[in-house]
């Protein structure tokens, strides 16, 4: 049956194999134009008025250009997860490990529901959830934010009819801790000699542990020259950086290029890496690049005095350093590897050290203008007698 201006609908014939009589199907059938291409589509219903439903649906979303048919209503979240999965590949992202973690918190409440069904209330009911188990606001919005990603993509790709409107979490959880000169040193004290020019090395730099610092190779490293590298690329904005080797610095790379020398005259073999740790024996071969170790940095902190720090500290500590030792905020956004001053101030906190140094100056400041200031003599007439 035609149904002038959309479509139409109607029960496909097919002739019986057997008797080879011709015959009609129970179910439904829908034909209409999408893209300029005639679409026809089994409905799977043997409702007329369902069908129909479908079919004005379908002509809908085809008249508005929003994407239709049979593949869009078959997408699930696995599709979704799918898609962002492959845009991490394809655009090679470092956070794909991060990827993985927040798809499978979101895969556990949405399971093998379609793309159509996972709305605003769906989304809310999994925030709840969240919640309730005592994730944060920041995780919360980091795996809400690859949800809508994979929506996005699928839009991209015409395979959801709407992207659902996702609201992040307010996040009041911004870390602001700092390592003080001794508690630094005491940090070193404690923490496993593979490790400690590592710790030097952040200190100084403020660069990103796990992804800028423990990369290095001794290609990187230029005595000579004077600096230690980051080639383009590597960085998190893609953009290469170069640090100077500061007297510190200098001092602890060193010390471990004498540690490689003696470690590759032990073995026989090159060490490129310029952090490398000693395994147990039969575990691993020296001289392999240090990878997660979380549980002797919190045995450090811990016998520092100092529990509950993290690497990234560092970073805050070495941008602190910086505004201390005046050092211009460009050429520290540069050294730090920050791209915009709204990011760099993030990490120069204020901390009780700073504002009783500014607090110092001002009253300095305040007594070489007083002194100068000529003395206020009070009125006389401004103590009158009553007679």
């Amino acid at each position: 049956m035609k149904h002038r201006g959309f479509g139409s609908v109607f029960r496909e014939k097919y002739r019986d194999k057997k008797t080879r009589e011709l015959r009609e199907c129970g179910t439904w059938t829908i034909q209409y134009v999408a893209g300029g291409k005639a679409v026809r589509e089994r409905t799977g219903t043997t409702d007329k008025g369902e069908a129909l439903r479908l079919l004005r649906q379908r002509v809908s979303h085809a008249t508005l250009g929003r994407p239709t048919g049979p593949d869009v209503d078959r997408t699930t979240f696995e599709d979704l997860a799918n898609f962002i999965v492959t845009d991490y590949r394809v655009n090679e992202r470092r956070s794909a490990d991060d990827l993985k973690a927040r798809l499978d918190h979101l895969r556990e409440h949405f399971g093998k529901r379609r793309a159509a069904e996972i709305d605003e209330l769906a989304v809310g009911a999994y925030v709840h959830a969240r919640l309730e188990e005592g994730a944060k606001n920041a995780t919360v919005n980091r795996e809400l934010a690859a949800l809508k990603r994979a929506f996005r993509l699928a839009a991209r790709a015409q395979r959801v009819v709407r992207v659902s409107y996702i609201t992040m979490l307010k996040e009041n959880n911004a870390r602001r801790g700092f390592f003080e000169p001794a508690e630094f040193k005491a940090v070193l004290v404690h923490l496993h000699e593979d490790l400690r020019v590592v710790g030097v090395v952040a200190y100084v730099t403020g660069w990103r542990v796990r992804s800028e610092i423990l990369t290095r190779q001794w290609r990187h490293v230029d005595f000579d020259a004077g600096w230690l590298r980051l080639e383009p690329g590597e960085t998190k904005n893609r953009e290469g950086r170069m640090f100077p080797l500061t007297p510190e610095l200098r001092a602890a790379l060193l010390e471990q290029r004498e540690r490689t020398d003696a470690l590759e005259r032990e073995t026989g073999r090159v060490v490129p890496w310029v952090f490398w740790r000693r395994r147990a024996p039969g575990v691993q071969k020296d001289g392999m690049p240090i990878g997660l170790f979380r549980k002797l940095w919190i045995r450090a902190c811990e016998a520092a005095g100092v529990p509950g720090r993290i690497p990234h500290d560092f970073r805050r500590t070495a941008v602190r350093n910086m505004e201390r030792a005046g050092v211009p905020r460009s050429a520290a956004m540069a050294l730090v590897g920050h791209k915009t001053e709204s990011i760099y101030r993030r990490y120069a906190i204020s901390d009780e050290t700073v504002l009783r140094e500014s607090a110092d100056k001002l009253a300095a400041l305040h007594r070489v203008q007083l002194q100068a200031a000529p003395k206020v003599v009070p009125f006389a007439g401004s103590h009158t007698s009553r007679g």
